[in-house]
């Protein structure tokens, strides 16, 4: 009988732990555009704002670090293109950061720390851009995920202050990671 009650709460332990444990994406929810044909990952505690009238095709940001955010913005590119006609990861991270990060007269000065290539579970193609931004008063840390899709160019970037980068950043590149464009 007693080896019976061990069993049982061992069991229950077991259980217990288990639905407890972190694993790499706890603290994510998805979000899914059908419409668009993308998803990706978000942290919890961040909400959805009203992009109606912006450029960007969806926004999130944390409900009280309100600049931390993610955003997707959706570009046509001409019929047939892809990244790599684009040109390499790092030159593209590049012309990105020149572009749209740190664009001339901007007061931003980006510094591309990491660029790198990865393909999903369907071959799609993408790149993966991390970026060092120097505001005029502040420092900043983005992560950006782009893939080309049916003559579209989607953009996912992620960004936070670089006070709160050490804390969040695994969070941070799993999201850009979870990027998926069909």
């Amino acid at each position: 009988m007693l080896k019976r009650i061990a069993a049982i709460l061992l069991v229950a332990v077991t259980v217990s732990l288990t639905s407890c444990s972190t694993s790499p994406s706890s603290g994510l929810t998805s979000f899914v555009d059908s419409y668009d044909g993308y998803r990706f990952l978000y942290p919890n505690e961040w909400i959805e704002m009203d992009a109606t009238n912006l450029t960007p095709d969806v926004i999130f940001h944390d409900l009280i670090e309100r600049s931390e955010n993610i955003s997707v913005i959706i570009n046509p590119v001409p019929e047939g293109q892809t990244l790599t006609d684009l040109g390499t990861p790092t030159e593209v991270g590049y012309e990105l950061s020149k572009r749209a990060i740190a664009p001339e007269g901007s007061d931003r000065v980006a510094e591309l720390v990491n660029a790198e290539s990865r393909q999903d579970e369907d071959g799609k193609t993408y790149y993966i851009f991390e970026y060092a931004v120097q505001l005029p008063d502040r420092l900043r840390h983005n992560i950006a995920s782009i893939s080309i899709s049916r003559d579209k160019l989607f953009t996912l970037n992620v960004s936070t202050t670089e006070k709160r980068w050490q804390e969040i950043q695994d969070k941070l590149r799993l999201v850009a990671k979870s990027f998926f464009v069909y």
